[in-house]
């Protein structure tokens, strides 16, 4: 047999596809009709996962399923076969029936790398126990150190196409995003430009472990390219006119620009964004982050150029000038830690929109309240703010616009919101504008961030439930105008954490929160991650049901999952 060389020019997607594969075991000793039951829970399932998972946008997924059940090895052989032709990279498995693990699917699985994301979603069955199986086969997979999910659901004991209940499969497609996001991310880049900023340690681009641990690669830029481009005017200035155009629609004189060479800095940071996404597209790249001060803009010994926060905005959006587009996030002050953290968060809602946001003060109730008794602002006591306080959130760079308006509205009603007053001159000297708006109420979802530990080599996600929440006028301005006025603002209420947890237990200045993203999707992401879960809070439960996914039996066998993830 001879080689053969490829000599055609690629043009399709360069990305690796995500390709989920759905199977079941069989026993060959039981009736046709129970066989069959078995193929067409595969099938429903298989519909189910296609329906319900919507993917960032750009990502190759697909659901396959085969009906050729996996009574024993050469079925396995089989299955595995037809899996790998098709590019699967994820499992999931559906027993409806008792089957033997061994001869099945650990046979299929011996395919597969030991990191394949394995899903047992099994009803509870007592005619023919695919549970039992279930059982069995997590049991076998927890005692060889393979991590598995066993999603104990419910579906009809009989009939011939049953259909499984909505909290098994609202289980089970939070398992898929974490596998999305665990398994898609492999093999991705992000680029950040310039080094690490403003000598911050915990923004640092941990370059080995984030590639062992995540598999993705980060590429490192010089600001000196992006200075260069933009000096040199290589970009296309007719899409920056429209980009332009489009803020001045929208903006209008909330578009602060004081002196007279205020509208050609505003129009350089507009380029950048064009600068900037163009490099990433031809980097292939997911995700960003600019490293801007101090060198870029705020060092007088150079040459300071204009802050581009609006740009930063604009990538960790869901639209720009030209429509709808997929969020990239992007991170100011080149902080990897934050970038990582977006993005993951980002893929684990299918392309949601991410904060990013300085954690600047913290408000205790206390604190909260005796403002708004100087001011003489009413309250009852009963408001989240007066009962718990805030975090105020705010940061001159990156914040998402589709924060400044409730979730799902419009661009018309979104850019209604924000102001674009000129960039603070002693941070800033170099020009430019900042980005404001004050988030509203009706966001729910996790605020967490990224942290990595030299001790452990390992990183670890700080997180809890969180919601935003709106402040009386006259409070809010006061609390806008104690810390940076003129920056974006979100009054961050954690779920189970106390203030004084908050306040001690932030791994870092820079906090991020993503809306509908569940506890449990974020847990299984770290399961398959081997991501540290950092959320003991005083006021929650180790176990919360119907919010956490069931701890997996490899940890339990193992000492707890702390105990296993190192020992991972």
């Amino acid at each position: 047999m001879k080689p053969i060389e490829i000599t055609e020019k690629f043009t399709g997607n360069l990305n690796s596809p995500v390709v989920i594969g759905v199977c079941a075991p069989g026993d060959p000793r039981i009736d046709e009709a129970s066989r069959a039951r078995c193929r067409k829970i595969v099938e429903t399932i298989a519909a189910e996962i296609a329906a319900n998972v919507k993917v960032t946008e750009g990502v190759q997924f697909r659901v396959v399923y085969s009906t050729t059940l996996v009574d024993g090895e050469r079925e396995a052989d089989i299955v595995a076969r037809q899996f790998k032709s098709q590019g699967v990279n994820i499992i999931v498995c559906t027993p409806d029936t008792w089957a033997f693990p061994q001869l099945t699917i650990m046979n299929l699985m011996a395919h597969f790398p030991k990191n394949t994301p394995l899903n047992i979603t099994c009803g509870n069955a007592a005619s023919r126990p695919g549970v039992v199986f279930a059982q069995a086969l997590n049991g076998a997979f927890a005692q060889s150190g393979r991590l598995t999910h066993l999603n104990v659901g419910k579906w009809p004991d009989n009939g011939d196409d049953p259909k499984p209940s909505k909290e098994t499969i609202t289980d089970l497609i939070d398992w898929c995003y974490a596998a999305i996001t665990a398994a898609g991310l492999r093999g991705r880049r992000v680029v950040l430009f310039g080094h690490d900023s403003m000598g911050m340690e915990t923004a640092l681009s941990h370059i080995l472990a984030t590639r062992n641990r995540y598999g993705i690669e980060i590429t490192r830029l010089d600001m000196k390219l992006l200075s260069d481009i933009l000096t040199k005017e290589d970009y296309d200035k007719d899409e920056v006119k429209k980009l332009r155009a489009f803020v001045d629609k929208h903006v209008g004189d909330r578009l602060i620009l004081p002196y007279d060479t205020s509208s050609e800095s505003f129009n350089k940071s507009l380029a950048m964004y064009v600068i900037i996404r163009d490099l990433m597209n031809d980097l292939n790249a997911i995700g960003g982050g600019f490293m801007n001060q101090l060198e870029w803009g705020s060092d007088k010994r150079g040459i300071t150029l204009p802050a581009c926060d609006l740009a930063e905005s604009l990538f960790n959006s869901d639209f720009d000038h030209n429509g709808s587009k997929a969020v990239i996030p992007f991170a100011t002050e080149a902080d990897c830690q934050a970038l990582l953290t977006m993005l993951f968060m980002s893929w684990l809602t299918g392309g949601g929109a991410p904060l990013f946001m300085d954690f600047r003060k913290v408000w205790d109730c206390y604190d909260l309240r005796g403002a708004a008794d100087s001011l003489g602002v009413k309250y009852t006591g009963e408001e989240i703010w007066a009962s718990k306080g805030i975090v105020d959130g705010n940061n001159s760079g990156s914040a998402s616009l589709n924060w400044a308006a409730n979730p799902g509205a419009s661009v018309d009603e979104i850019m209604s919101k924000i102001s674009l007053p000129f960039a603070s001159e002693d941070y800033f000297p170099g020009g430019g504008n900042s980005v404001t708006f004050v988030s509203p109420s009706g966001f729910d979802g996790i605020a967490g961030r990224l942290a990595y530990s030299e001790p452990s080599g390992m990183f670890s996600m700080v997180w809890d439930e969180a919601m935003t929440t709106d402040l009386p006028e006259k409070l809010s301005e006061f609390v806008r105008s104690s810390s940076d006025y003129n920056w974006p603002h979100t009054w961050v209420v954690p779920k189970y954490a106390t203030m004084t947890e908050y306040k001690q237990y932030a791994p870092a200045n820079h906090l991020h929160m993503i809306a509908g993203l569940s506890p449990a999707r974020l847990e299984y992401w770290m399961d398959l991650t081997n991501t540290l879960s950092v959320n003991e809070w005083a006021n929650r439960s180790k176990y919360v049901e119907g919010l956490d996914r069931p701890t997996p039996l490899l940890y339990l066998l193992n000492g707890g999952e702390n105990t296993t993830k190192k020992t991972l």
